[in-house]
C-alpha cells in the first residue's frame, strides 16, 4: 500500500497543498495575523516537507531544515488559541478542496492536521521555553498516529 504521502502526490502534491493553505491562512482575518513577516522566504516548501516527513515521506525537513522542537517552538508562547485553530483546520479543510484531494486520503490528511493543530502545536501556550529539546517528527499513515 502506498504512504499518505505517494497518495497525496509526493512533494509536487504536498507543495501544491502547502501554497493553497497558505493562500487561505493569509485571506483569514484570524488566522492571517500568525503569517506576516517575518515568515522564512521558503515557508511554503519547508511546510511541505515537514509535511512530507510526517506522512511517510523523505526525511528532507530533519535532515536540513530543523527538527520538531524548532517547529513546536515556532508555534508555542501565544497563550490559547481555540479560535484560530479552528480556523486554520477549516482553511486547510478547504485547501484539500482547492487541491482536489478526495476520500480516504483527504479524510487521512485533515485528521492528521487536526491532531497536529490541536495537540502538538497547542502544548506549550505559555512559553516557548518550556518545549524540550529533542522532539521528533511525529508520523502519520493510513491508521493515524506511528510510533517513532
Amino acid at each position: 500500500m502506498e504512504s499518505v504521502y505517494e497518495a497525496a502526490g509526493g512533494d509536487a502534491g504536498l507543495v501544491r497543498l502547502a501554497r493553497a493553505w497558505h493562500e487561505r491562512v493569509l485571506a483569514d482575518e484570524v488566522v492571517a495575523h500568525a503569517f506576516r513577516p517575518p515568515l522564512h522566504p521558503h515557508h511554503v516548501e519547508r511546510l511541505a516537507a515537514y509535511w512530507a516527513e510526517a506522512l511517510g515521506g523523505p526525511t528532507t525537513y530533519s535532515a536540513t531544515m530543523g527538527d520538531e522542537t524548532e517547529v513546536v517552538r515556532a508555534h508555542s508562547g501565544n497563550g490559547p488559541h481555540g479560535d484560530m485553530d479552528d480556523r486554520a483546520i477549516a482553511c486547510f479543510a478547504a485547501a484539500l478542496d482547492d487541491v482536489g484531494l478526495e476520500d480516504p486520503v483527504r479524510a487521512v490528511l485533515l485528521a492528521y492536521f487536526t491532531w497536529a493543530t490541536r495537540t502538538t502545536m497547542a502544548a506549550y501556550e505559555e512559553s516557548a521555553d518550556d518545549v524540550p529539546d529533542g522532539l521528533r517528527i511525529p508520523h502519520w499513515s493510513w491508521d493515524g498516529l506511528q510510533p517513532v
